[in-house]
């Protein structure tokens, strides 16, 4: 299973012909140099959603507001620390 995560683009790399095929993103202080080719140049402090040093599409802040989420809830459950209650607010509760 492949898991794609949100990074932010805080610099480009290269220069005329080469500019805009490799970007450096950050996440949590962790940098990691990416490739763009699927989306394609994008502005310093745009979002968007990585995998395998491939930046597959661009995020807004309500979509990576939901992903945030979702991996804090699988970190959580890793833990053994999952409460249902602090994530998830999005989903209907009815069935609870």
């Amino acid at each position: 299973m492949c898991l794609s995560v949100p990074k932010c683009v805080v610099e480009w790399e290269g220069e005329g012909d080469n500019a805009g095929e490799f970007a450096w993103v950050e996440r949590h202080g962790r940098r990691e140099r990416i490739n763009m080719m699927l989306i394609g140049p994008q502005p310093v402090g745009t979002w968007v959603l990585t995998s395998l040093g491939l930046a597959k599409d661009v995020v807004g802040d309500a979509e990576r507001g939901l992903i945030e989420d979702a991996l804090a809830a699988l970190a959580e459950t890793l833990d053994g620390e999952f409460d249902p209650n602090r994530h998830f607010h999005d989903l209907d509760r009815a069935h609870d």
